[in-house]
């Protein structure tokens, strides 16, 4: 139950206001979690909840608002519907069997979004109920061809659930399954030096996530890690003989290039998270773009932060990365900052984005984000590898991935 969102398959469920879909989420998961009402547009605004899903695993069910939505803040709510696609592994658009009684297809509000986005879906046809059982059966005899893809429910009827809910499953183990982050890269037994310092951005008492999952990536594949801060470095390198890679903080890549050995390999925690998140093939464009912004007048960036927090005068996206690009063009840049969901759909005007290395993200998210950049003709890139750029070690960042 500790697994954090970031790591869980998003179920998502769409469809027009009134149709069940909180009382669909709140029957499979067991809770009434979602506000459920006759009344038209109940749920106004995105509903989550995180759970393990037998036999699959950790899941996180979200409900959304209507997709018909009106007025002006029925407009708003749409598109925060809409912008929770981009975070979807699996959506689930629901209909209402009063909505396709007389239909004879099957065309729906969000399919074209589905299928840019190659999200897999479940078609739900709800309130069974409603009609005689002999109509029933004309309507799934009407759409027999594609009845695999389709799922009769009521919350009356719990067989109905019993299937939507092993259909989820089952198409979540036909997923691709998530890269491990170091597992592939470093062999059974091998040796991880991670670099931590503990400086006024680090929160006391805990380590920051992407830390947390590369000890426990490590222990999944049976890596051993030996976790140090930035000034014991040089003494436990000492201690230590043949060391498969070192994993630092973005923050200290220069200082760790110059201590340890040449013939050692080195990267960091967003880099890391960029390769399992992300397309370093395409983060490798953005830092050519970089290369380049003094070519272009008055140059604009977008720095993407996905987790909010109080800013400091070390932080990483608002402070050290402008001032690093500061130094390397010179020309005035403009820089906008976004954090957490704000992720802008309109890229126009952007000479580049700058991305973290996404661990509050889902790798939906991340991916999707790319895809945006690509179809705006923006490049991307990552924290960790314009640090490391900065530096002048980029070459030696990204060796351990080739």
């Amino acid at each position: 139950m500790k697994t954090p969102n970031a790591n869980r398959k998003h179920i998502i469920f769409y469809g027009k206001r009134n149709v069940g879909k909180s009382s669909l989420m709140n029957r499979l998961i067991g809770q009434e979690v979602s506000l459920v009402s006759d009344i038209k547009g109940t749920t106004t605004d995105t509903v989550s909840k995180a759970m393990e899903l037998l036999p699959f695993g950790p899941v996180v069910f979200v409900d959304t608002g209507g997709i018909d939505d009106e007025g002006s803040l029925g407009e708003l709510r749409v598109e925060k519907t809409r912008k929770t696609l981009d975070s979807a592994d699996l959506a689930i658009y629901v209909l209402d069997i009063e909505e396709v009684e007389d239909a004879q297809d099957l065309e729906f509000e969000l399919k074209e979004d589905f299928q840019l986005r190659k999200l897999p879906y479940i078609l739900v046809i709800n309130k069974t109920d409603l009609i005689a059982e002999e109509r029933l059966v004309e309507i799934k005899a009407r759409f027999k061809d594609l009845y695999k893809e389709i799922i009769f429910t009521s919350i009356e009827d719990e067989g109905s659930i019993a299937k939507l809910r092993e259909a989820i499953v089952e198409k979540l183990e036909g997923l691709e399954e998530e890269e491990s982050l170091i597992g592939d890269l470093i062999p059974y037994g091998g040796k991880v030096v991670l670099v931590v310092p503990l400086d006024k951005a680090a929160p006391k008492g805990r380590l920051i996530l992407p830390q947390v999952q590369l000890i426990r990536d490590c222990l999944d594949h049976g890596i051993k890690s030996y976790v140090v801060r930035d000034t014991e470095l040089e003494s436990a390198i000492s201690d230590l003989k043949d060391v498969d890679l070192v994993v630092t903080d973005s923050k200290v890549f220069k200082y760790v290039d110059k201590v340890i050995s040449r013939d050692m390999k080195l990267t960091s925690f967003s880099i890391i998270m960029a390769n399992q998140k992300g397309d370093l093939k395409e983060f490798a464009k953005g830092i050519t773009r970089l290369k380049s912004l003094d070519q272009i007048d008055r140059p604009r960036v977008l720095i993407m932060e996905s987790c909010s927090h109080n800013l400091s005068h070390e932080d990483i996206g608002r402070v050290k990365i402008p001032g690093l690009i500061d130094k390397l063009i010179a020309k005035e840049v403009v820089y906008d900052f976004a954090m957490g969901k704000d992720f802008p759909q309109d890229l126009e005007g952007y000479d580049l984005v700058i991305h973290c290395g996404s661990c509050m993200l889902n790798k939906k998210t991340m991916l999707n984000r790319i895809r945006l950049c690509r179809e705006n003709g923006v490049p991307i890139t990552n924290y960790g590898m314009v640090l490391a750029y900065g530096a002048g070690i980029l070459d030696r960042a990204m060796e351990i991935f080739s």
